[in-house]
This record gives C-alpha cells, sequence and structure tokens, in this order.
C-alpha cells in the first residue's frame, strides 16, 4: 500500500495525470473571501493606475501610453476544431512573462512607500517623479533582493534598475544560464545557489532581513505579488467581453494556468472567482517532475516536498521547477482550484515546437503547459462529468527567449 494514500498512484510514477480537488466549493460558500478579495482588487487597480505614467516614462518603447501593462488575447483552434482562447502573458510587456503583474507591482509600491516617507512624493502627485534623478539617488541607497528560478528575478530586477535600487537576485540550480546574463546585463547582482528554489528564497530572506536598507520580495508569501497577479483577471474580463464572450453556469470558463510555487496562478484564480463565481473553473498544470501544489492541496501538509514523494523536481519547465508550493497562497485557493493536471517535458516541448511552427508563438516550455493540459482535458475529464466550456490557455512566457536557446527548441526532434 502507498505511504500516500491521498496520492494518484501516476503522481507517485510521475506520469501525467488529472487530479480533481476534493477542498472544492461553490461561490456561495467562499463569500467572504471573495468580498474581501474584491476589495482589495480594487485598490490595486487604483494602485496601478498612478503607476502608468511612471511605467511609460521608464520604459516608452514597451508600455503603452496609457501606461498599462496587459498583453493580447489570442484565438486558436484545438486539434477538434472548438475555438481555444490565448492569454497571451509570454507577450506582456517589459517582461515578456506573467511575473511583471507581481514583481514590477511590488517594486512600484516600495519606492512609492519610501518616497512618500521622505517627502519625495506626495499622494495626489504625478508619480513620474519617481524616475527624476531625486528620487533615482534616493533609491540607489535601497536593495531589493529575491529569490528566482528566472522569470521574477527579471520582472522585479527590470523595474528596480530602471528606478535605480540595487538588485540581489538569489537563483536556483534550476535557472537557465541566460536567465542570469540577463539579469547581469540590467546591473543586477546574481547570486548562483547549488540548491533549489526553496533554499534560494530563503537565502535571500535572511539577508534581507538583516539589513535595514534592504526589502524582501517573498514569492511565497506576499500580498502585493498575488494581488497584482489577481487584477490581471479584469485584463481577460474585458478582452472577452469585447469579443462577445459571455461565461455562463452552462458553459463556463475553463482557464488553465502554469504552476510553480503558486503565487501568479493562484492570484488570477482568485480574481477570476470574485468576476465570475461558478461560471469559471481554474485549472492549475505542474510538471509530472513537480507536482508542488497539488501535493499541498491533497496532503493539507506545508511541508511536504515532491523529493518526499520520491520525486526529483527536474524538468525543462525551470519556471516550474519548484518542490513546495507556498502555503499561504494554498491555504487561500485550495476552495477555488477545481483541479491539477501534470504534464511530462516531451509534451511540453512538442508544444513549443507546434505553437511555433503553426501560429509563430515563442514559448518557452512553462508556457506551453495550458496548451498540453487542455489537450488532456477534452479526454480525461470526461470520466468526472464533461460539459461544455470556453477554454482559455494563460501563457506565462517566452518572448524573452534568446534565439540561441529558443531555436533549439524548435528544431525538429
Amino acid at each position: 500500500m502507498s505511504s500516500f494514500p491521498f496520492l494518484p498512484e501516476a503522481i507517485l510514477r510521475g506520469e501525467p495525470t488529472l487530479w480533481c480537488n476534493p477542498a472544492w466549493r461553490p461561490s456561495s460558500q467562499t463569500l467572504p473571501l471573495t468580498k474581501r478579495s474584491q476589495t482589495l482588487m480594487t485598490a490595486t487597480a487604483l494602485r496601478w493606475q498612478r503607476f502608468a505614467g511612471l511605467l511609460s516614462r521608464c520604459f516608452p518603447e514597451s508600455v503603452r501610453a496609457d501606461g498599462r501593462i496587459d498583453s493580447p488575447l489570442l484565438e486558436q483552434q484545438d486539434e477538434s476544431g472548438e475555438t481555444l482562447w490565448v492569454k497571451a502573458d509570454h507577450a506582456l510587456p517589459v517582461t515578456a512573462c506573467i511575473k511583471a503583474r507581481g514583481g514590477v507591482y511590488e517594486v512600484l509600491c516600495h519606492a512609492e512607500r519610501l518616497a512618500m516617507k521622505v517627502g519625495l512624493l506626495e499622494l495626489n502627485e504625478d508619480y513620474v517623479v519617481l524616475a527624476d534623478i531625486a528620487a533615482r539617488q534616493y533609491f540607489a541607497r535601497h536593495r531589493i533582493l529575491v529569490g528566482s528560478t528566472g522569470n521574477l528575478g527579471y520582472s522585479v530586477g527590470v523595474i528596480a534598475r530602471a528606478l535605480g535600487f540595487e538588485v540581489e537576485v538569489h537563483m536556483s540550480r534550476d535557472a537557465q544560464e541566460w536567465k542570469k546574463q540577463r539579469l547581469r546585463g540590467l546591473g543586477a547582482q546574481v547570486v548562483e545557489h547549488h540548491g533549489d528554489f526553496i533554499q534560494a528564497v530563503a537565502s535571500a530572506r535572511e539577508i534581507a532581513s538583516q539589513e535595514a536598507r534592504s526589502y524582501f520580495i517573498d514569492d511565497e508569501d506576499s500580498t502585493l505579488l498575488f494581488f497584482g497577479y489577481a487584477t490581471a483577471a479584469r485584463d481577460l474580463q474585458s478582452q472577452l467581453k469585447a469579443a462577445g464572450v459571455l461565461p455562463t453556469l452552462e458553459k463556463p470558463l475553463r482557464v488553465y494556468l502554469p504552476c510553480g510555487v503558486g503565487g501568479s496562478p493562484g492570484g488570477v484564480a482568485l480574481g477570476l472567482r470574485c468576476l465570475y463565481g461558478d461560471a469559471v473553473q481554474c485549472v492549475f498544470v505542474e510538471p509530472v517532475a513537480s507536482p508542488c501544489f497539488l501535493l499541498r492541496l491533497a496532503s493539507g501538509d506545508d511541508n511536504l516536498t515532491v523529493y518526499d514523494i520520491g520525486l526529483n523536481n527536474q524538468t525543462v519547465a525551470d519556471g516550474l521547477a519548484v518542490p513546495r508550493a507556498a502555503s499561504t497562497v494554498a491555504r487561500i485557493v485550495q476552495p477555488i482550484v477545481d483541479a491539477i493536471i501534470t504534464v511530462d517535458d516531451a509534451s511540453l516541448l512538442a508544444e513549443v515546437r507546434r505553437q511555433w511552427h503553426a501560429y509563430g508563438q515563442r514559448l518557452e516550455p512553462s508556457a506551453a503547459a495550458g496548451f498540453v493540459a487542455h489537450r488532456m482535458a477534452k479526454t480525461r475529464w470526461l470520466d468526472v462529468g464533461e460539459k461544455d466550456v470556453i477554454p482559455v490557455v494563460w501563457t506565462t512566457g517566452g518572448n524573452g527567449l534568446p534565439d540561441d536557446v529558443f531555436l533549439p527548441l524548435v528544431a525538429n526532434p
């Protein structure tokens, strides 16, 4: 008998599977959560608006004149000819990955607090002043630290360096060399760890706690990151409405969200539940070697890692190579995650090639996860009561890949 009876045998064997969350609850039972979250989402959206002019000034070539950071909604057809919507955060301005929604937002919030504290910024003042020389000189006396497999580190680094902060990114062994070099090109200090994501985060957290002028961005436990991601749900809602797509209980959205530690998919999922209630299904997608969020939801144990169940956390989806889920996020979103699908590396690489050759979409393997999961769900969900849905795949990174990294991925196997 398995030592982990709460897990499907396929998970323990490292095989693709679909796991339906027994702790899911209808929206009528999660009203306290969604009401509080709606208030915080509104406040976050208003705060984003205050940063609009600053973002346009810092990134005039990539951010629109209105200062909004958003990605296109694309339309594809799946193998059966049905419409498949793609929320293309692999093409998100500034960072070309979903992490901009959280990482950029938290750095901006930190800059706002520091500037107000010393009188460099008034609440009703144009936030463009945060890019002026006086603010940049003040920010240069402060340091921002983060632990990352790559994309969050870059999102934090690109905005922090644009404002003049010192940046130190602690990167796990799973981080690719080109991501380290990209950060160094910004002027960020990169600290390489032989250990995994957990160790990189712990190191950055410990160093920041000992320095008065250092600020740690916690991918495992940050409300600012979480609600920065959550507001993305409003962007998707506006785009679907413009396309004439209106989810209903009879035909809900089904949104596939690649999942690493859980912050970005958790935030988006909560935002979607606030907007659509039971007219949305949120499906997280993890590599077969790193199903940390599934493990946390199935076990209820904050400390279990994928190593404990015999998996190695080794995957081509480096952005999802996380051995332990964010416990705070897991507790928040446990009742709103409908299912988790695990996918293998071969399928991810095949989908990267397919998206490039069929649609010209430049994805990293992590960002291809939702497409693979959609294909699995069309067959496996039949066993648990399939219904007509509006599928949305959320891509999470890829346009930033250099040619010498991307082109070998899409060459014929």
